[in-house]
């Protein structure tokens, strides 16, 4: 591991533990703390996605025209101010303010995702962008249950603090990272543009609808297990911690795995943990439903490593840029949809999760591209 991917993954590990702390709490958060309802809180969920969404395309481009390191560095720095903004909001639009600018971090995904693409050396593209999951969740590990505690103990404002001060630290490994140069084009023969690539924008169609069936049982499962089973928030903190090792130890697991039969198995790991979900009954079985949600972070880099194939290296940011901002579409229409299911009957929800998985791996298996090299 060079100097730089080593800076990478120490701070991903930081942010990881801090963004723990508070994120998966959230929904709680707004439930107790602003008193608001489940469609309300699954329309707020809606908009965090729209704040997601609009920065990854122009972030992807702006990668490969000025440079990954200041986008980075940017995102690193929002994210320490509305953490703090949250933090101190006693009111609901200034939290919304700070839940929302922190949204728009998420334009550090396409980024990132190329900065440590062109720093891999010889390791394979699928197994680089693992790394970044994998560092990111062994700090989730630690963050929920500190977060519950912390919660359970001073109140679930005093994580948001906690948090920031973790993000401070996680900035300055940032910095330590150096500048790429900029990938070019030969200007006498320009790849083909991505919106003529029939290959990449059928693998678009199909991750679309795989991340739209993986993710709709999982916003609202939070108050789920709350409000339904009965948990404490300690609990639910553990339960989430063990989600985070998941995500850690699934994402290493599948690293070397052929990206395309790794993307069809990771969804039949999100459809385990809907039916755990739905028919457990103990905190253990919850837990082990989170631990198999790792299935779905783990299902990103291989989405990547499959369309990182598919493109011209002077590509690359853009073409990440649009895969996150897919995904950030799916993030904004999902929770509304989901908030409107819950209020009727919150044990819908997960069998038509299932439904969904289980139609997203056949068309999977059918329509995504069968001959991508594992470099």
């Amino acid at each position: 591991m060079n100097r730089n991917l080593f800076f990478v993954a120490t701070a991903l590990f930081l942010w990881g533990f801090g963004e723990g702390m508070f994120f998966n709490f959230v929904p709680i958060y707004l439930d107790l703390q602003f008193l608001l309802s489940k469609s309300e809180i699954g329309l707020i969920l809606g908009v965090f996605g729209f704040s997601m969404a609009i920065t990854h395309i122009p972030a992807g481009r702006l990668a490969d025209k000025i440079g990954r390191r200041p986008l980075l560095i940017g995102a690193w720095l929002l994210g320490l101010v509305s953490t703090w903004l949250m933090g101190f909001a006693q009111a609901l639009p200034l939290f919304l303010a700070g839940l929302f600018a922190y949204g728009l971090t998420a334009f550090v995904s396409s980024p990132l995702a190329s900065y440590v693409t062109a720093a891999r050396g010889k390791w394979p593209v699928a197994t680089v962008l693992s790394l970044t999951t994998a560092t990111f969740g062994m700090g989730m590990v630690l963050g929920p249950v500190t977060g519950g505690w912390v919660g359970d103990h001073y109140g679930m404002r005093m994580s948001f603090y906690v948090a920031a001060v973790v993000f401070i630290l996680s900035n300055g490994f940032m910095y330590f990272i150096e500048s790429q140069p900029i990938d070019h084009h030969d200007p006498e023969s320009p790849p083909p543009g991505l919106r003529s690539n029939k290959r990449f924008i059928t693998l678009i169609a199909i991750l679309a609808f795989a991340i739209f069936s993986m993710y709709i049982a999982q916003p609202l499962t939070p108050n789920f297990l709350k409000s339904v089973r009965g948990l404490s928030l300690s609990q639910t903190g553990l339960i989430f911690t063990v989600g985070a090792l998941g995500n850690s130890l699934l994402a290493i697991t599948f690293s070397r795995v052929n990206p395309r039969r790794g993307y069809l198995f990771t969804q039949a790991l999100v459809a385990l943990f809907a039916m755990l979900i739905w028919k457990g009954t103990a905190l253990p079985v919850f837990a082990l439903g989170y631990f198999l949600l790792g299935g779905f972070r783990a299902s990103r880099p291989m989405a990547m490593a499959q369309a990182r194939e598919l493109v011209h290296d002077s590509q690359m940011g853009i073409t990440y840029g649009i895969m996150e901002t897919v995904s950030a579409v799916v993030f904004i229409i999902t929770p509304p949809i989901a908030g409107f299911i819950y209020e009727r009957d919150p044990m819908i929800l997960y069998p038509l999760a299932i439904v969904f998985i289980a139609a997203s791996i056949i068309l999977s298996s059918i329509f995504l591209p069968r001959k991508v090299s594992h470099v």
